[in-house]
């Protein structure tokens, strides 16, 4: 009986002492949390360092710290986990990114975005594969799987143009920060899809049935994603509009409209879709239809709630990426063979110049045939500036890495242990001395410029942090293009590829104005309430 008794008496000390060292860890990483804004904060004046490059360098630091603590045993204190990363931190992430998203430019724009955002990052992957297959082929890593070398190159192919926006005006240059936000977000969606498509095939041997198979399962997904988070957010609006849940209580719609969100994601996730497609398509109806049908305190708690919950997750996930770069369990893998992740790194980093290059400037050429104005073409200087600014690579590249190359965040093969090295290198060197030339490069390129015919649409509601959440202008009537001028009639290809777009969007808005506003709500169409004085004093 005693014996027994000690045994219970054991266990539940094993099981305090770990949840107090769980919370330890917890308190440090929410402290160094709280360094890495207060830091960030006071570098923004001069705004060669973001955030992200400040979590990262804190996360070094911190790693280092633990390594000579725990006499270089461990520089950790979490565990990486593909589901924490997956399930809580990227969807607030992707779907602010939807919610906060300057509409008019971005469908304006939409034909270059995609093309750059899609078609690119499908030219990047095929770049980066092939180039990893001939040159790590010779150099016995440590796989040979046709396979691994397709995932290596969707894992490189999704970018983090963060630093590169956070220089960026959008008052100045509206073109280019649109086509470059635009372009980050479709690139990672795509890249995701493309890697899930990838690992549900068996691409070993590849013939033109395969190759077709596999093409289809990619549009498939990432057609039916789009549709959910499209339906899911007019599902959200509908029940906003027709219950009208804020004149009893606006922590509701508020709540509502968080739940709904995540529900988009989980439901995408459960069906084997794409969760970042679904949910940021879901932020973009949102903010369309639902964000009008609240009142104006929720409008308010959304927008700041959305970006605060974005901001910490991408700062939590490179902070961890800091500290998990200096692990000592990969790099004892790594200890007979040091120069081995070098230049792995070094030839992933080549490849990713070049895979980039590949889309940007041909891509550019074909979008400027279709532009009736200098000033709607995308410069020489400007392509540079889009081509710098998907050099970096991030979280999402991160993430990839780990669920590809890693077991609940522990590495056991010496290939593995080298690829997710090398990711961690070049994402550190991206993000540091990439992020660190931003600035001069941007100015240097993009000289200070006044607004141009493309200039952002008027009474925006300002977000926090570094872009607007919603553009005040964006859902009135108009049929002017550029500044009010009669568009001049195109001819050849330029005809081919403009009039679809114009007439599209003409359409668009007659059948928004007539059938979907009125059952959806959204600009226009909020219900008023005599109850509600929020929503009154925000009408009038």
């Amino acid at each position: 009986m005693a014996s027994s008794l000690n045994s219970v008496l054991g266990k539940l000390e094993i099981v305090s002492t770990s949840d107090h060292a769980s919370v330890v860890s917890m308190s440090l990483f929410v402290a160094l949390l709280c360094a890495c804004i207060v830091i960030g904060h006071l570098l923004e004046e001069s705004r060669w360092m973001n955030e992200s490059i400040v979590a990262l360098l804190i996360g070094l630091c911190t790693g280092f710290v633990i390594l000579l603590s725990s006499r270089w045993k461990s520089s950790r204190i979490l565990v990486f986990s593909e589901d924490l990363f997956f399930i809580y931190l990227l969807p607030p992430i992707i779907f602010n990114a939807g919610f906060q998203v300057k509409k008019k430019q971005f469908f304006r724009n939409f034909i270059t975005i995609v093309m750059f955002g899609a078609v690119g990052t499908l030219i990047s992957w095929a770049v980066i594969s092939l180039g990893v297959k001939q040159i790590f082929g010779k150099m016995d890593i440590g796989f040979q799987d046709v396979g691994d070398y397709f995932a290596i190159g969707a894992i490189f192919s999704a970018t983090d143009s963060v630093c590169t926006l956070q220089v960026l005006n959008q008052d100045e240059t509206p073109l280019l920060y649109s086509l470059v936000f635009g372009e980050g977000v479709v690139n990672d969606a795509t890249s995701v899809v493309l890697f899930n498509a990838i690992e549900s095939f068996d691409v070993t041997n590849v013939n033109p049935t395969i190759a077709l198979h596999f093409m289809g399962n990619f549009f498939h997904l990432f057609f039916t994603s789009t549709m959910l988070g499209v339906l899911t957010g007019l599902l959200s609006a509908y029940i906003i509009k027709k219950l009208y849940i804020g004149r009893h209580s606006t922590d509701r719609e508020v709540a509502l409209m968080m739940l709904m969100a995540y529900l988009s994601y989980m439901i995408a996730e459960l069906f084997y879709l794409s969760g970042i497609l679904t949910v940021f398509f879901c932020g973009i109806v949102m903010s369309h239809y639902t964000w009008h049908n609240v009142t104006e305190s929720s409008r308010i708690t959304t927008k700041h709630a959305f970006a605060t919950l974005s901001f910490v997750a991408e700062i939590f996930i490179f902070l961890y990426v800091g500290m998990d770069a200096l692990d000592i369990e990969k790099w004892k893998l790594m200890s007979d063979r040091p120069g081995t992740s070098v230049a792995v790194s070094s030839i992933l980093l080549g490849l990713i110049l070049v895979g980039r290059a590949a889309f940007v400037f041909p891509l550019s050429f074909l979008s400027n045939l279709s532009k009736k104005t200098q000033n709607e073409k995308i410069g020489f200087k400007q392509q540079v500036t889009i081509w710098w600014a998907g050099l970096m690579r991030g979280a999402v590249s991160m993430a990839l890495a780990y669920n590809k190359f890693t077991s609940s965040g522990h590495t056991h093969l010496q290939g593995h242990a080298v690829m997710i090295t090398s990711t961690i290198t070049v994402v550190l060197f991206s993000t540091v001395v990439f992020g660190l030339l931003t600035k001069p490069l941007v100015r240097l390129l993009l000289p200070k410029q006044s607004g141009s015919t493309l200039s952002s649409e008027p009474g925006t509601p300002k977000s926090p942090f570094t872009m607007p959440l919603l553009e005040g202008g964006e859902d009135r009537h108009t049929n002017e293009d550029v500044g009010g001028d009669k568009i001049p009639r195109p001819s050849s290809l330029r005809l081919l590829l403009t009039t679809p777009t114009h007439t599209v969007h003409r359409l668009w808005r007659k059948f928004d104005d007539t059938f979907m506003r009125p059952v959806f709500g959204g600009r226009g169409f909020v219900p008023q309430v005599p109850s509600s004085p929020p929503e009154q004093q925000f009408v009038n």
